[in-house]
């Protein structure tokens, strides 16, 4: 069988509130937003891109509110990979047996994805995106 393709890789950093790390990546170092999801009291989901970096802040109130991640189990030791892949179906064949902790499941942003704890502890989110 062959190997599925992993098309890129980015962090999820899990912040208590978003604005501090806005200052930091957006006003200090230039980065700017590309998708945002508000919450009450400010954003609770952005992505981040500059420099040819990309990167996700995410609350860690959102991550605990979302029915997708409820697996995750996040204790703030832990991090977060969301890589993109050709295939979800290979992947999902090739990880057959690995401890998943969100189950398949479409995004609203057009994904469908499925997280993993790989054996180090950390979540990876594979997502597969229609194109």
């Amino acid at each position: 069988m062959a190997s599925p393709v992993c098309r890129k890789a980015t962090p999820v950093l899990f912040v208590e509130t978003i604005a501090p790390s806005l200052a930091f990546w957006r006003d200090r170092l230039g980065f700017a937003i590309t998708a945002e999801v508000p919450g009450e009291d400010g954003p609770v989901f952005v992505i981040l891109v500059g420099n040819g970096i990309e990167l996700m802040l995410q609350t860690t109130a959102s991550l605990a509110a979302d029915p997708h991640a409820a697996g995750m189990d996040w204790r703030g030791d832990r991090s977060c990979l969301f890589v993109e892949v050709d295939d979800i179906d290979a992947l999902a064949a090739a990880l057959d047996g690995c401890e998943i902790v969100a189950p398949r499941h479409d995004t609203f942003y057009g994904a469908t994805e499925i997280g993993y704890r790989e054996p180090g502890g950390h979540f990876v989110t594979f997502a597969q995106f229609q194109r």
